[in-house]
């Protein structure tokens, strides 16, 4: 967990109401993300000093004190710098008498620890920790979470800087209507105003900023479009920050259009939804005009796995198996895609538990590591019966999750008892699956063939004569027809796997 302090101005409670406006009575806490750089310290100084359109119908005005609150994320990568920034935010709000929380991160851990860089570890951080401060903030003061509102400090300058960095990446038209005017609870009313314009005022004011020098550092993307790119366009035009503040707003509004058209779509095309899966019609899909089904699939991957890192390849690729009518593919470390039947099939990943590696007695049990039993047990044949038919009725009255095999074929001594091996699927692993005459089989290709679902196939068990023997039984899918019952077995074989 990060740590927190918090710092209030004053002696009164920062809840403590205006005797005003009912609606202002009833408003939710306005949260301030304050990183002490020219634009967010700007943020502060406008939003206790001035009118700030916070996108709650009043259009631009004056924000009640009593609302506001400063956060600032530490995220601990520049030494006595970070703490210096810390203090800076926290003198300034508190100058202002607005109170600050502040929390504090190991973002470098942080990205090391879920191998992102450390630019997009420190924006998700910063958001999180916002939504947060938000929510607990409107509990203390009873309004409900929707009505509280968090401000960045994002400006026309941010704003064109990340139209070119969506263009150099790659992207539709969400990636360059570039960053929203708001989205939820986050609103930006900083969006019409320049960097330089907010310094100016600054300097104005007589008030200091602190600067951080990583954003000279080109080795990052937004520095390298800020240093490098923004000044080779503004001396072909000027006035390109304005030009692309308003190419953006019509992206933006045609992007919610169509957003909405394809909410409305996938919808309709849903034929099940469940926990980590959703099934939609893919002949439907594949009828619609490409623009569309595009968004549909995004959103459908997004609805099943909110983290899924998407790229243009995965789109298209889930869109080639739609108009085949079959195919499959993984987004890496998101969704399992595959279309059959006339279904496209979206299933997020998880890790299954993998069988243990343990020797199985025979007669004897293991626990394997979703909690099911796997047993084991010799019995003699009969006298008279028909093994084989037995073993067929066997199989069925289980329905496959137990058999009924050969004992001395399976590699077990009847008389002194023996052991099995169980483990998972291993590389290149083959069997003959029962009822193929002898004909051999890759096993992920009997998975495949029985719809095991990609994400569980890590954790179907897999009984063979030793660590590495033959394959006897890919339980509960198919035994091998090796160790197959015939009319000269004298000793059973029984395994089973069954619920703890």
């Amino acid at each position: 967990m990060p740590s927190v302090s918090r710092r209030y101005a004053g002696g009164k409670s920062r809840f403590d109401r205006p005797s005003g406006r009912a609606d202002e009575e009833l408003a939710g806490p306005v949260i301030l993300m304050v990183s002490g750089g020219a634009d967010s310290t700007a943020l502060l100084v406008l939003a206790a000093t001035s009118t700030l359109d916070i996108d709650d119908g009043r259009g631009p005005a004056r924000i009640a004190r009593e609302r506001l609150h400063v956060l600032h994320v530490n995220h601990r990568l520049r030494g006595i710098d970070a703490e210096e920034d810390e203090e800076f935010v926290r003198d300034l709000a508190a100058r202002y008498g607005i109170p600050c929380t502040i929390r504090r991160v190991d973002v470098a851990e942080l990205a090391a620890r879920t191998g992102d860089n450390v630019e997009n570890a420190g924006r998700a951080v910063r958001y999180e920790e916002a939504a947060r401060l938000a929510g607990e903030l409107s509990r203390e003061l009873g309004t409900p979470s929707s009505a509280a509102r968090i401000l960045t400090a994002h400006t026309a300058n941010d704003r064109a800087e990340t139209f070119f960095m969506n263009a150099i990446r790659g992207t539709g038209a969400s990636g360059l209507s570039s960053i929203p005017r708001r989205r939820n609870r986050i609103v930006r009313p900083l969006l019409d105003r320049t960097h330089e314009e907010l310094c100016d005022l600054l300097r104005m004011r007589g008030i200091v900023w602190r600067e951080d020098d990583t954003n000279a550092d080109t080795r990052y993307l937004r520095a390298y479009v800020r240093h490098e790119l923004m000044p080779v366009v503004e001396r072909r035009n000027p006035r390109v920050t304005a030009s692309l503040a308003t190419t953006c707003d019509i992206l933006s509004d045609e992007d919610a259009y169509l957003t909405s058209v394809a909410a409305r779509a996938l919808r309709d095309l849903t034929r099940r939804e469940a926990e980590g899966l959703l099934v939609l019609d893919a002949a439907r899909l594949a009828a619609l005009d490409v623009a569309i089904a595009r968004r549909v699939v995004r959103a459908a991957l997004l609805a099943v796995s909110p983290e899924a890192r998407l790229e243009a390849r995965h789109i298209a690729g889930t869109l080639r198996a739609v108009a085949a009518g079959e195919g499959s593919l993984t987004v890496p470390l998101a969704v399992d895609v595959r279309v059959e039947h006339g279904l496209l099939l979206l299933r997020a990943r998880c890790d299954a538990p993998a069988p243990p590696a343990v020797w199985l007695e025979v007669p004897g049990r293991v626990e394997l590591a979703d909690g099911r039993i796997l047993t084991a047990r010799v019995r003699k044949v009969p006298v008279g019966s028909d093994v084989e038919a037995r073993a067929r009725a066997h199989a069925l009255e289980w329905a496959g999750e137990s058999v009924l095999l050969d004992a001395k074929a399976a590699g077990v001594d009847p008389l002194r008892g023996g052991r099995l091996w169980v483990d998972g699927l291993h590389p290149g692993d083959v069997l003959c699956p029962l009822g193929m005459h002898g004909q051999s089989k890759k096993v992920s290709d009997l998975l495949s063939e029985a719809r095991v679902p990609l994400e569980e196939r890590a954790g179907v068990p897999v009984v063979r004569t030793s660590p590495t023997g033959s394959v006897v039984w890919v339980a509960p899918v198919r035994a091998d027809e090796r160790a197959r019952c015939t009319p000269a077995t004298k000793w059973l074989l029984e395994l089973t796997i069954s619920e703890s």
